[in-house]
């Protein structure tokens, strides 16, 4: 190694292995979009996980570190540095909605603001919890399992064209104990599904940009491709959602979408749709919503 070496042979304890793992992360051109937006939480999380511990649950800082446990916060540190592989592919583990979830190279790794509309059970739109929920291009099952923490008698169906996220929103489905109400089912979009309808539609499709993916950081990179990109606007999974969605909706269903920065080009390209933006507290957006009677026939 040329670069300077995360720990010393003063690191004692987990909160000091954390600072001298921010210190070493700072030394590197590397991006935070994944989990973390800093060198310090990343170090954090990676720390935490090397010495068997969870960073969503309460963590002892002044635990005093074994060589082993040293070694270890050592190596996935070097990784991070040297591989640009995000933090929660390091440690096979995401979290969302303040869920635990298997992620790996076959799915994006949980990031999407509709989470915090799961936490609020989308109050705003649903009177009384939704008894059948799709999550269209589900990926790691994330978003339609959180649905199914929030909407304890809901059914959920996870959707997705890639037979290997499918893979890991089966392994997530078994280790949350969910099979008896959540499926799985490979389709491309509806094309596949059963006739049947839902009240709720949550989708977090490919939506980025020719533009945008070429200006991706290398953390991207680790991600499968078509998980992320859509076309010269973005928009080439969202134009057959909005086509399709209706027929699959009850008439008093909702569709929430996340289209991230290509918000602006589906507004130009559908002047007539009354989309419901949204925006939340850090200032994130890209999400919609459309109520059945809204959308295209």
């Amino acid at each position: 190694m040329t670069d300077k070496h995360a720990l010393s042979k003063d690191t004692v304890n987990l909160g000091q292995a954390i600072l001298a793992g921010e210190d070493y992360l700072k030394q590197f051109d590397l991006s935070y979009f994944h989990g973390t937006d800093n060198a310090r939480d990343e170090s954090a999380w990676l720390c935490i996980h090397a010495v068997g511990l969870s960073p969503i649950e309460a963590v002892d800082y002044d635990l005093v570190l074994t060589a082993d446990e040293l070694a270890n916060i050592h190596m996935l540190l070097e990784k991070r540095a040297h591989t640009k592989q995000p933090a929660a592919y390091l440690t096979g583990t995401a979290y969302f909605c303040g869920l635990p979830f298997k992620v790996d190279p076959r799915v994006l790794i949980p990031r999407s603001p509709i989470g915090a509309l799961i936490v609020d059970g989308f109050s705003d739109w649903f009177d009384k919890e939704p008894a059948n929920v799709l999550d269209l291009c589900t990926g790691s099952g994330c978003i339609g399992i959180a649905c199914a923490y929030a909407f304890e008698a809901a059914n959920v169906v996870l959707s997705d064209y890639s037979e290997d996220a499918l893979e890991v929103a089966v392994e997530n489905i078994a280790m949350h104990s969910l099979a008896q109400r959540v499926t799985a089912v490979a389709s491309d979009l509806f094309d596949q599904l059963p006739d049947r309808q839902f009240d709720l539609i949550v989708t977090n499709p490919p939506y980025v940009d020719q533009e945008d993916m070429e200006a991706l950081t290398a953390e991207f990179e680790h991600e499968p491709e078509m998980a992320l990109a859509a076309g010269d606007d973005g928009l080439l999974l969202v134009h057959r959602i909005l086509k399709e969605a209706k027929r699959y909706l009850l008439p008093n269903g909702v569709l929430v979408c996340e289209v991230g920065n290509s918000a602006d080009a589906l507004t130009a390209a559908y002047p007539e749709l009354p989309f419901e933006w949204l925006q939340f507290g850090d200032g994130v957006g890209g999400v919609f919503v459309l109520r059945h009677h809204q959308l295209p026939d």
